[in-house]
């Protein structure tokens, strides 16, 4: 595969967009939770019904947070530079956050151009993604103290990645729900700079379809705990909990060398995943 200056993995794969089933829900006002299957979702332990919006705002250029900025769980969409849909790398993110930086309680809508960037260590509370576009979100610190947390909230309908860790440092992903997704949290597999990256993620709900829930490059010593997970509709066990690869920093396609608990890379056990 091809991969842009910023390293990371380029995909052609076409993306589906279904703008016909989101505009048809909301002229209906139906909320979010309504596109998820109601049982699974009342019978989740970290799951909740998806918010309503409080208003919306289009964005044509990056907003720059630094310090807290609370969206009051407004809607924010891509419009001009920003309303592309595809899957195409490079793309400038709805919000840019400066190192030490919180965003909270923020509805991305649809066109959602490359979600949000954290520039060092930062704090995603309570944000959801109703229908991710490159990626959900970026993590880019270059010092191996970089701590991001991603805490509640949700993201659905990502052709491929939805948090995507391409700097240095520990992500954690707590009291998160994921459906209709590629991989949760991938550690970048061909960035032209590389790091030792280790990723956290406790209970946490997950709803196939789906890939794999995080990927690692156990060459550059990364490491991923999985601890109070719940899987739905997943009875065949098709996503894989923890992916092994060998990255480089060529941008050549990292090669998968294995998957599943190991006591080294992917630390946990088969009772931290529960099948429902």
């Amino acid at each position: 595969m091809n991969t842009p200056a910023n390293g990371r993995t380029r995909h052609r794969r076409t993306r589906t967009r279904r703008r016909a089933l989101i505009g048809g829900v909301t002229a209906l006002g139906l909320t979010g939770a309504a596109l998820v299957t109601t049982s699974v979702m009342a019978s989740a332990g970290a799951a909740t019904a998806w918010p309503e919006a409080q208003g919306k705002q289009a964005v044509s250029k990056t907003i720059e947070v630094s310090g807290t900025r609370d969206g009051g769980l407004k809607r924010y969409y891509g419009s001009g530079d920003l309303g592309g849909d595809g899957q195409d790398e490079g793309q400038d993110p709805i919000f840019k956050l400066k190192d030490g930086a919180t965003l909270k309680n923020v509805i991305i809508g649809s066109p959602a151009a490359d979600g949000i960037h954290c520039q060092g260590s930062c704090t995603l509370e309570n944000v959801w993604w109703e229908d991710v576009g490159e990626d959900a979100a970026t993590f880019k610190g270059t010092s191996a103290s970089s701590t991001y947390t991603v805490r509640g909230g949700g993201a659905r309908k990502a052709d491929d990645k939805v948090l995507q860790f391409n700097g240095a440092g520990k992500l954690t992903v707590t009291k998160f729900q994921v459906s209709d997704f590629g991989k949760l949290v991938r550690a970048c597999g061909n960035c032209s700079k590389q790091y030792k990256r280790s990723v956290v993620i406790d209970d946490v709900d997950i709803t196939a379809p789906g890939k794999s829930i995080v990927g690692i490059n156990t060459n550059y010593g990364d490491t991923a705990e999985l601890r109070n997970v719940r899987i739905y509709g997943d009875s065949n066990k098709k996503i894989k909990t923890c992916s092994r690869f060998t990255g480089n920093n060529t941008g050549d396609e990292p090669v998968e060398t294995g998957h599943g608990p190991d006591g080294r890379y992917c630390k946990f056990t088969a009772a931290d995943i529960t099948y429902k």
